[in-house]
C-alpha cells in the first residue's frame, strides 16, 4: 500500500462515528441537504434523531429515504421564522437530548421578513436558533453544535446593530453573511456562559465547505444561482460529504468553541478538521452585545441550568 492511500483510508468519515446508542440529538432543518445527510448517519450509529422541520410532511418523506437506520427517527414540526412556533416546540419537549443541532437556514434569499419582523436570514439562521436554543437549553447533556458558513468571512461583514433588518441597504449576500457571522458569535458567548454557570454543556460551530445542495437554489439573483449550479457540478462536494463536519463536532471529543470545517482547497471540501475564524468572529465584547440584543429581540434569556454530566463520544 502506498503511503499516499494510506493517508486517504485514514480520512475521518461517517463510517468512524463511535456507537450513538442511548443518544437523542435534535436536527434542525433536517429533511433535506446536510440535514438529512447528517441525520442518516447519526440514526445508522444507533442514536436517537429528531427532525425537527418546517413541514413534517417533507420530513416523513425524509424518513422514507434513510436506510440502515439503528436507531429511531422522530419528526416534530419547527418554524425557526416564526417564534411561537419555537415555543411550541421547546414547550413539547420532555426528556434529555444529548446534542443539539442547529442546522436549518435559508442563504441569499430576496428580502422580507420573518413572523415576527425580523429580515428573514438573521431572523431564521440566528435570532430562530438562539431563541430554540436557550429554550432546549434545560435538557441538554453534552453540546449544542450550530452551523455557521464560510461566508461569515464576506468582505465587510459584521453585525449592523443600528440596523439588523439591513433596512434600505439589503443585499442578500450581506444579509446572509452577518447571520453566519451570528452563528459564531453566539457560539462564542453560550460557551462563556455555559463554562461561567459551570455546566459541562459545549457549543461548537461547524461549517459544510460547499456542498452541493438545494440551498442554492433559492438565491435572489438569476447569475448567482446559474454561477452556483455550475460550481455545484465542478467544486462542490455532496451534501454527505458537506455534513462531515457537523458530524465531526457533533461525536467527537473536541473543547467548547471548536470550530470544524473541510481541510482542503480553502475550507471548501475534503475531511473535517478544526479551522480558524474571522477577528470580528472571535470578539468577546460583539458577541456579548449581540447576546444582549438578541434577548432583548425573542424574549428568550439564558436559563438556569441543572448539574450536567454529559456522555462523551470521542
Amino acid at each position: 500500500m502506498s503511503t499516499t492511500q494510506s493517508k486517504k483510508q485514514t480520512k475521518w468519515n461517517a463510517g468512524d462515528i463511535a456507537d450513538q446508542s442511548g443518544r437523542t440529538v435534535v436536527v434542525t432543518g433536517a429533511n433535506s441537504g446536510i440535514g438529512l445527510a447528517a441525520v442518516d448517519a447519526l440514526a445508522r450509529a444507533g442514536a436517537r434523531v429528531v427532525l425537527a422541520v418546517r413541514d413534517p410532511k417533507r420530513g416523513e418523506a425524509a424518513v422514507a429515504t434513510v436506510r440502515g437506520a439503528k436507531g429511531h427517527l422522530e419528526v416534530r414540526r419547527l418554524d425557526l421564522a416564526d417564534l411561537a412556533s419555537v415555543r411550541e416546540f421547546a414547550a413539547g419537549w420532555q426528556g434529555d437530548i444529548d446534542v443539539l443541532v442547529n442546522n436549518a437556514g435559508v442563504m441569499n434569499v430576496p428580502e422580507g421578513s420573518t413572523k415576527d419582523g425580523f429580515e428573514t436570514q438573521f431572523g431564521t439562521n440566528h435570532l430562530g436558533h438562539f431563541a430554540l436554543t436557550n429554550l432546549l437549553l434545560p435538557h441538554v447533556r453534552d453540546r449544542v453544535v450550530t452551523v455557521s458558513s464560510g461566508m461569515h468571512r464576506y468582505p465587510g461583514a459584521r453585525i449592523h446593530f443600528e440596523n439588523l433588518n439591513l433596512t434600505g441597504e439589503y443585499t442578500p449576500m450581506a444579509a446572509y453573511a452577518q447571520s453566519k457571522l451570528a452563528n459564531l458569535l453566539f457560539t462564542l458567548e453560550l460557551q462563556r456562559r455555559l463554562t461561567e454557570a459551570g455546566s459541562r454543556v459545549r457549543a461548537l460551530a461547524a461549517h459544510p465547505g460547499w456542498a452541493s445542495t438545494n440551498l442554492q437554489g433559492h438565491d435572489a439573483n438569476a447569475l448567482r444561482r446559474v454561477a452556483m449550479q455550475v460550481g455545484n457540478r465542478l467544486l462542490a462536494q455532496d451534501d454527505k460529504g458537506g455534513a462531515l463536519p457537523t458530524l465531526y463536532a457533533a461525536t467527537r471529543d473536541l473543547p467548547g468553541v471548536s470550530y470544524v470545517g473541510p481541510e482542503g482547497m480553502s475550507e471548501m471540501r475534503g475531511a473535517p478538521t478544526l479551522v480558524g475564524r474571522s477577528h470580528a468572529a472571535s470578539d468577546p465584547d460583539v458577541a456579548r452585545r449581540l447576546w444582549t440584543v438578541s434577548e432583548e429581540l425573542t424574549g428568550v434569556m439564558f436559563p438556569q441550568l441543572p448539574e450536567l454530566s454529559p456522555t462523551v463520544e470521542a
